[in-house]
């Protein structure tokens, strides 16, 4: 007797209403989802995928109207739902996981009264006692170190792999039957994200569905049963991984294939060496493929750093750094990989004199940059620039795009301003007609770029990109690493590229520094340090990896 699937979609088309008709954001999607199966719809921005999640679970808005032959949930049909039905499917039936931890968590809770208050509310039969006893447990079910102390810490004082951990332990601790994913190892390092991976099969073990909303099709490849690829709100192919992965029919497919940082074109990729590196050797000899080892003096140079700090209820001092040097020159690019809270983000901030180091220093064109006055490196500050993985966030909401550029012009004149501005567009690849638009008028890689452009406006000698594809979908991905190697080579841009993603270091650095717990385990070039890992770190770390080939 076939078992009655979690969820039954037919034929589900969600329009909104606009002032030139209605636009479709999903037409004809249809799937079913069984106990213990995942269900991954996958696709570029826009393509509709988080608009048929978010109809799973009653999160549209009065705006959308949803239409379906067959919208069930464990059997009941949920187009007739009430406000007072969704609430009670949600947590308790489905539960939800989305991108962003730090704006999904209450800043004003603790993460252990985040997972006691999800019991709560999902319906389970529990005493505030009992709740308390199994959040612990809950938190070290999703890999999250030292949870004993991280019970008591709020969001913010977690770094972006725990926090996203911490979400994912709320949204399981209602025990839900059906579980919506909606990008949710996007932000998380590769080991992070073998267990986040390696926690969803131990759920679906248990029956628990998952519908896994997501751009990374190595992700996807090693933990679903069942591809749909959507593209303008449509189902352009669907099947199992080795069908649509290995072997895409669509145009559509081949190209969000092609364009996963550090695979080959499909003429010539090999499915085990998703990385490259099985000849990284016979590139380190070759010339042609590998860039010379850089002969002028550094223009960034780190020596012997040390950064302690306190963790509240710790009696003693965690290490952020430890006797971390590094040089960063120009025209060439230096990846920063390690796991969450392994340093790369205290690094970034020592570097940028954001933060003052216990010991070493900082020297930048050879004079002094840590350990002196603020006025005295304002001037230099231009230099330096940064671009981070959320423009939204550095963005002021009220500025159009040319405002935003403009902002870092303010002393130049205005005839010479415009024509920086004009310069810098071009640079990146945009039309000037986005000059009068608002940052959330434009795509997550338009707005990328105007990143990037606003950081090129104070014509830097190194870029700093923190994390800055890893929100993107793979084919937006690929135009904004394309666009970072070009300036590299055409304005002899330094770059320091921190990022999880192994594949993205692969795709850009000349050179990979790999940090663990603050210590550098493991530096050189990036073909030397991925064809041939020397420590058992980094090779843990290419291990993590998903695969494309996994399938």
């Amino acid at each position: 007797m076939t078992t009655p699937p979690l969820l039954s979609v037919r034929n589900l088309s969600v329009d909104y209403a606009s002032a030139h008709g209605p636009v479709h954001a999903a037409v004809g999607i249809s799937f079913d989802l069984h106990p213990g199966e995942c269900v991954a719809l996958v696709g570029e921005s826009g393509s509709g995928k988080t608009t048929v999640g978010r109809a799973l679970l009653g999160l549209l808005g009065n705006s959308a109207t949803v239409n379906a032959d067959t919208l069930e949930i464990e059997g009941r049909d949920a187009l007739s739902f009430d406000n007072r039905d969704w609430r009670s499917v949600r947590g308790g039936t489905v539960g939800l996981v989305l991108q962003d931890a730090l704006v999904s968590l209450d800043p004003l809770r603790s993460i252990g009264q985040e997972v006691s208050e999800a019991m709560r509310a999902s319906g389970k039969k529990l005493g505030r006692k009992e709740r308390k006893a199994a959040v612990i447990p809950t938190l070290e079910g999703v890999g999250l170190p030292d949870a004993a102390t991280h019970v008591r810490q709020h969001a913010h004082q977690l770094s972006g792999g725990q926090r996203q951990r911490a979400l994912i332990a709320t949204a399981v601790a209602g025990e839900p039957r059906i579980l919506i994913a909606d990008e949710p190892t996007t932000a998380l390092d590769v080991t992070v994200q073998r267990q986040v991976i390696d926690l969803l099969r131990q759920e679906r073990e248990q029956g628990l569905g998952v519908v896994l909303i997501s751009h990374d099709l190595a992700v996807v490849a090693e933990i679903a049963d069942r591809v749909l690829v959507m593209r303008g709100g449509e189902v352009l192919e669907q099947g199992t991984p080795a069908e649509v992965l290995e072997n895409p029919q669509n145009e559509y497919t081949r190209s969000l294939i092609a364009a996963v940082p550090g695979t080959e074109p499909a003429s010539s990729a090999d499915p085990a060496d998703p990385l490259g590196t099985a000849g990284a050797d016979e590139r380190a000899d070759s010339p042609q493929a590998v860039d010379p080892a850089p002969t002028a003096p550094a223009t960034l140079t780190a020596t012997g750093l040390h950064v302690t700090y306190r963790v509240p209820g710790v009696p003693e001092p965690k290490i952020g750094l430890s006797d971390v040097s590094l040089e960063v020159h120009q025209g060439r690019a230096l990846g920063i990989v390690g796991e969450s809270g392994s340093g790369k983000s205290t690094l970034l901030r020592v570097l940028l004199a954001l933060q003052e180091p216990a010991q070493g220093n900082v020297t930048l064109d050879g004079e002094p940059w840590s350990g002196i006055p603020e006025a005295k490196r304002r001037v230099r500050r231009p230099r330096l620039q940064l671009v981070a993985q959320d423009p939204l966030s550095a963005f002021n909401p009220r500025f159009d795009v040319s405002q935003v550029l403009g902002e870092a012009l303010l002393r130049v004149p205005a005839g010479e301003r415009d024509r920086r501005i004009a310069e810098v567009l071009d640079a990146v690849a945009l039309p000037t007609t986005v000059l009068t638009r608002h940052p959330l008028q434009l795509s997550g890689g338009q707005r990328q770029r105007i990143a990037i452009a606003r950081a090129l406006t104070a014509e830097p000698e190194i870029l700093f990109c923190d994390e800055a594809v890893s929100a993107l979908d793979v084919v937006v991905q690929a135009q904004i690493l394309d666009l970072l190697d070009r300036l590299k080579r055409e304005r002899d841009l330094g770059i320091v590229f921190v990022s999880h993603d192994l594949g993205v270091i692969a795709e850009v650095c000349d050179d990979v520094l790999v940090l663990k717990d603050g210590v550098v385990v493991e530096s050189g070039s990036t073909d030397a340090v991925y064809g041939s890992p020397q420590h058992p770190y980094t090779q843990a770390l290419l291990a993590a990896r998903p695969m494309l080939g996994a399938v």
